[in-house]
């Protein structure tokens, strides 16, 4: 069964009810089609946020920072190329720039000029290891997707999204988004992923940005993500009681996160 086809009888039902609010929309951009959830807020001037997704889930991850952000903003949830409704980057082995592309002509599209970018817990990818731990990484995970399936990831992988403290509902919603993962679309990011250096594009943006990760994030742990953040010459905000979807598991605690860095980039007093 391809990803596509996955039922939803596994979503928990609050979450439906919320995420119905927030349907996918489908739009063209100069380089393809692409998907999206969006939430706009009835009034107000003010930056517009973009929520980036992760390689083992998708948009739909999103629902309560759209629910809670789009209350006073413009929000977008986007699918990565070969996720959801979004066309795959052409590239077989892509690097940042084919995606960033990619979120250019979306947003172009949008007609965004400027925007928030969020992306919680940084995978720095591993273009500067060595080239044998970079291709071990890299089949690893291939071979897990050839091997499982989306479905049988989202069993075995799922758990280790979160932390011991999430909810049984929180850990529903981690496997209900990786098993609707598209195996095209996770391959291609696997190998953005090994091509990746996150580190190294970062030291473009010093001073504009704001590394965020749980403080029981086995995937991108903080002694890694703090790696990233002075790259970035930026200070680390480790949540306590999180993993690495932590904006699942504590999503008023992460959306605070985000107000709170909104309000930094438009100037204006943190309250």
């Amino acid at each position: 069964m391809d990803a596509t086809q996955t039922t939803t009888e596994a979503m928990p039902l609050a979450l439906a009810r919320q995420l119905e609010a927030f349907p996918t929309n489908v739009s063209a951009s100069d380089i393809g089609l692409f998907g999206y959830r969006e939430g706009v807020a009835a009034i107000g001037e003010v930056i517009p946020v973009v929520l980036l997704h992760g390689i083992g889930s998708g948009s739909a991850s999103w629902v309560h920072q759209l629910a809670a952000l789009s209350q006073s903003r413009r929000v977008i949830a986007w699918d990565t190329p070969g996720y959801g409704e979004t066309a795959p980057v052409r590239p077989q082995f892509p690097v940042a720039g084919d995606y960033s592309a990619a979120l250019a002509a979306a947003l172009q599209a949008l007609g965004i000029d400027r925007c928030i970018l969020v992306g919680i817990s940084p995978a720095n990818g591993y273009a500067a290891a060595d080239p044998e731990v970079r291709a071990t990484k890299r089949d690893a995970r291939l071979s897990m997707l050839d091997e499982l399936g989306p479905r049988g990831l989202a069993d075995q992988r799922g758990g280790n999204m979160l932390s011991a403290h999430a909810s049984e509902e929180a850990r529903a919603w981690v496997k209900w988004n990786m098993a609707r993962v598209i195996s095209s679309g996770y391959r291609q990011a696997t190998h953005l992923l090994a091509n990746a250096n996150l580190s190294g594009d970062l030291a473009l943006f010093q001073g504009r940005v704001q590394v965020v990760v749980g403080q029981d994030d086995v995937i991108t742990p903080p002694a890694a993500c703090r790696r990233v953040a002075e790259a970035a010459q930026t200070g680390l905000n480790i949540i306590p009681q999180a993993g690495h979807a932590g904006y699942v598991e504590l999503p008023e605690v992460y959306t605070a996160s985000i107000e709170q860095f909104c309000r930094r980039c438009e100037g204006r007093r943190e309250t």
